[in-house]
């Protein structure tokens, strides 16, 4: 599984000064990022991801509501990304099956066109997505029954254990399917100021990995820390780390 790190966790510094930013997570260790607001970004990125020796395997980029869905998969491509994830979709959408297999419809509709440019098509969740309000289903597992094979999930295990699923059985359900995890910590009440480096809250990252040895792409992700964000990156890559080494002793 590569490691790669959420942009978003620094979005703060990286808007002040993109390349310091990616020089300072390359000099922790970081080899791979995934960009958020990929089209908004996609001029900073294009020079300096290379400059620091930084792959994009993945991005996240709003593809339901975008006006030109084709130059947003042709600006992935160009810069790297084989997935592209569609980081967020209205949560009042996640309780009716005739509006999850809605959602899949238009993420169906985006495979072919993703194709074209040699990308792949994502979906990240939130907790919405993850409540099994489908006697004991969640909307994730509804969303696979209409899902073209084509389009991948990106598991967040945090949001997934605030919304009530366990994330190891989650992914145990849902297969390879999932090729892409984000991985956070903290207590799990859903306040995201109180996130931690992993291995230092509630989540079960160890059992997570277990359960999905297929995983092609781990995300370290901070949606929020009341610390130094580069301290709290630096200790949960080197937890990630020591976890995969575990995995293969």
């Amino acid at each position: 599984m590569q490691i790669s790190v959420q942009l978003y966790s620094v979005r703060d510094a990286f808007a002040a000064d993109p390349e310091a930013t990616l020089r300072r997570l390359a000099e922790m260790g970081f080899t791979a990022v995934e960009p958020f607001a990929l089209r908004e970004n996609a001029t900073s990125l294009r020079p300096l991801l290379a400059v620091h020796g930084l792959a994009a395997p993945s991005a996240h980029a709003s593809l339901l509501g975008a006006e030109d869905p084709a130059g947003l998969l042709a600006t992935a491509a160009g810069l790297g990304v084989r997935t592209v994830i569609e980081p967020y979709w209205d949560r009042e959408q996640w309780a009716r099956e005739d509006d999850i297999r809605a959602t899949a419809d238009r993420l169906n509709a985006l495979a072919p066109l993703a194709a074209e440019n040699g990308v792949r098509i994502g979906y990240h969740n939130h907790d919405a997505e993850t409540r099994p309000v489908f006697e004991g289903r969640c909307g994730l597992e509804v969303l696979v029954d209409h899902l073209d094979p084509r389009v991948v999930l990106e598991l967040d295990t945090f949001w997934s254990a605030v919304g009530g699923t366990d994330p190891a059985a989650l992914l145990n359900a849902l297969g390879q399917r999932v090729q892409l995890v984000h991985l956070k910590d903290g207590p799990l009440t859903g306040d995201v100021r109180d996130q931690l480096p992993l291995g230092e809250g509630e989540m079960d990252v160890p059992g997570i990995l277990a359960s999905a040895p297929w995983l092609e792409t781990g995300v370290i992700e901070f949606d929020d820390h009341s610390g130094d964000i580069f301290t709290a990156l630096s200790r949960s890559l080197a937890q990630l780390t020591r976890y995969l080494q575990e995995e293969r002793a």
